[in-house]
């Protein structure tokens, strides 16, 4: 399976448990990995035959800005879901970046990665 990858989306969203999250929110950071067979579009040099990763990084904004969750894990599952809605997409593996989690101790990044599949 071919592989088109976007790394570094960001968004602000509003997502967590603490109501503080909620109000405020705060920068989501996603990476993408989307499984598909590129080479009917490669062959005939054809964006149709491919996933147009423009719309895939608004499409993924969007998600991110949108209606609030408590965990990153259920914000990755929407993600997912959104990424396999696009034809030739057979396989996605989404990364959610949460870099300013509330946590008291010092820390650089907490993620979330899921591996979602067709069927």
């Amino acid at each position: 399976m071919d592989r088109v990858a976007l790394r570094g989306l960001k968004a602000r969203g509003h997502h967590g448990v603490f109501p503080k999250e909620r109000e405020e929110g705060q920068t989501f950071i996603v990476d993408l990995v989307l499984g598909l067979d590129t080479r009917a579009a490669a062959a005939d040099d054809d964006l149709a035959k491919t996933v147009h990763y423009g719309i895939v990084a608004e499409e993924v904004v969007a998600v991110v800005e949108g209606e609030p969750v408590d965990l990153i894990e259920t914000l990755a599952e929407r993600i997912a879901r959104t990424c396999l809605q696009h034809e030739g997409v057979l396989e996605v593996e989404v990364c959610v970046h949460k870099p300013d989690a509330p946590i008291t101790v010092p820390f650089d990044d907490v993620t979330v990665t899921i591996t979602r599949s067709r069927g």
